[in-house]
């Protein structure tokens, strides 16, 4: 029976777990932490967005971001809705968005430990990899074969197999430590630099301290270096450092990755994106005559929260003490340019512990996508965030996590995958 070792008691390394020992392994995972599955356990709030329906393409980063798509054709989403319901996980679905019925995401943590067991795979915790050699030895016919001999502070696991599952640097407070990158840089692999992703952004501005608090839907566009990278839409909220909310959280990779790069990069904020700027002419135009006895401070009662309106008149040269009626056309077309483009300068993002998951990891030119195995060491396999794949909100990452897990795990223990046209 082969042996195979899994480093990491996350999400990717429980899938590993049950994937290899149902392809007939003899499986030992290695957590470091005293907790199986804490990630899990916290993410989505506490709910686990499990997948998402919409798998294009355009929801999976990385240096090649293909890579993600070419292993999504060996488990895809749907397997892993019927993998899950196997498990007695019934899902639902909020606009494509995919969770358990009970709304809890300690139950998929539950189920993927009962289903180890089940398959009698070994969980050691606070089991530290100390290091990692890989012994060639002569085989059966004499051919050449590997051997990996695992260490910890209190054992040597000898495995046929092994596979790195250990995470990224998001969330350090739940096992994801960054412990992994040296494991792999050891045997070899290039490590593209980790980066905060899924994150707040850090912002220029005094302003902010006032703005502190509000939440205002509005479109996001990412400039760098005074070109529009990406953009997305929801409801952002303002904090006493910058700028945070789900849209912030879509485009954070590609301004930590232009940071890094010490590149200029800024938000446009548009608080009306269902205008134009000539529709919010015409609406501005229109409300002037309804409401010109009152005062410029009283302009977007009803339309926008009271602090971000006087810092959009501060931001405009106007005074709220003025008659709306007396706006000039100067005016309004200051305002309008504001409300459409309202711009914030990035300085940084907050640090790992607020990140979701990371930009960057092993380099995956390295890695055979249909196989997750190593290019440089055979018999080593890599998944989850460890890989330089990440994926946007909605599922993406733990879809990524599903997949690459399963793969790995089925092909280290020998067993075969079907690859099917789409993901």
């Amino acid at each position: 029976m082969k042996k195979v070792v899994i480093v990491g008691a996350g999400a990717s390394g429980l899938m590993a777990g049950i994937a290899a020992a149902r392809a007939g392994a003899q499986v030992t995972i290695l957590e470091h932490t005293p907790q199986i599955g804490k990630k899990i356990r916290v993410t989505g709030n506490g709910r686990c967005n499990l997948t998402n329906t919409d798998q294009s393409p355009e929801h999976y980063r990385g240096t090649h971001p293909e890579f993600a798509m070419e292993a999504l054709r060996k488990f895809s989403m749907a397997d892993t809705v019927k993998f899950f319901g196997e498990l007695g996980i019934y899902t639902k679905n909020r606009n494509g968005y995919l969770y358990p019925h009970s709304d809890q995401a300690a139950d998929v943590a539950e189920v993927l430990m009962a289903e180890n067991e089940h398959q009698h795979v070994k969980i050691s915790c606070n089991s530290v990899v100390r290091s990692i050699h890989v012994n060639d030895r002569t085989g059966a016919g004499n051919e050449k074969d590997q051997r990996f001999l695992i260490e910890t502070e209190s054992w040597t696991y000898p495995a046929d197999a092994l596979i790195l599952c250990t995470g990224s640097k998001a969330a350090p407070k739940t096992g994801s430590d960054g412990s992994g990158y040296p494991l792999a840089e050891q045997l070899g692999h290039r490590i593209i630099t980790p980066l905060p992703a899924l994150v707040q952004l850090k912002a220029a501005g005094k302003e902010f301290q006032k703005l502190a608090g509000i939440r205002a839907e509005a479109k996001v566009t990412l400039r760098v270096e005074d070109t529009s990278v990406c953009s997305d839409q929801g409801e952002v909220q303002l904090t006493g450092y910058g700028i945070s909310g789900i849209p912030v959280f879509q485009v954070s990779r590609f301004a930590a990755e232009a940071l890094e790069q010490q590149k200029k990069v800024q938000v446009w904020l548009d608080f009306f994106p269902e205008f134009t700027a000539d529709n919010l002419m015409t609406f501005f135009k229109q409300r002037i005559q309804q409401i010109s006895y009152k005062r410029m401070g009283q302009f977007f009662t009803g339309m926008l929260p009271g602090k971000l309106s006087e810092v959009l008149l501060i931001k405009a040269g106007l005074k709220a003490s003025e008659p709306v009626g007396r706006l000039s056309p100067e005016g309004m077309m200051k305002l309008i340019l504001l409300l459409k483009a309202y711009p914030v300068d990035i300085t940084g993002t907050n640090s790992f512990d607020q990140a979701q998951t990371c930009a960057g990891g092993v380099d995956t030119r390295e890695v055979d996508p249909g196989t997750m195995e190593s290019g440089i060491v055979p018999g080593l396999y890599l998944a989850g965030e460890l890989l330089d794949i990440d994926g946007a909100c909605g599922g993406y990452n733990l879809q990524w996590a599903w997949t690459s897990g399963y793969i790995a795990g089925t092909s280290a223990a020998g067993g075969r995958l079907q690859r099917k046209e789409q993901p």
